[in-house]
C-alpha cells in the first residue's frame, strides 16, 4: 500500500489527509482511491499534478509503485 497525501479539494472530498492505499502501480492505487472516495474524488483526480515521492509523475500513472512510496494528489488552487 502507498500513501496517498491529499490536498486542497482532495482533502476535503476525502475528509482526511493521507491513507495507506492498496496497488502495485500509481493507477491501481489512484483507482482504489476512487473507489473508496467516489466520482468527486475522480472528478478532482482529473484535473490534479500527480507526484510520487517528491517528484511531479506527469501522466505516466503506470508507473509501479510500493508500501515506501508517497503518491501526492495535487490539485489546482484557486486564489485571489
Amino acid at each position: 500500500m502507498a500513501e496517498v497525501l491529499m490536498f486542497a479539494a482532495a482533502r476535503q472530498i476525502a475528509g482526511e489527509a493521507a491513507r495507506d492505499i492498496p496497488g502495485s502501480t500509481v493507477r491501481g492505487v489512484l483507482d482504489s482511491a476512487v473507489e473508496r472516495y467516489g466520482a468527486p474524488f475522480a472528478d478532482v483526480l482529473a484535473v490534479s499534478r500527480i507526484w510520487i515521492n517528491g517528484r511531479s509523475l506527469g501522466r505516466t500513472e503506470d508507473s509501479p509503485c510500493s508500501d515506501i512510496d508517497e503518491i501526492a494528489v495535487l490539485p489546482p488552487i484557486s486564489g485571489g
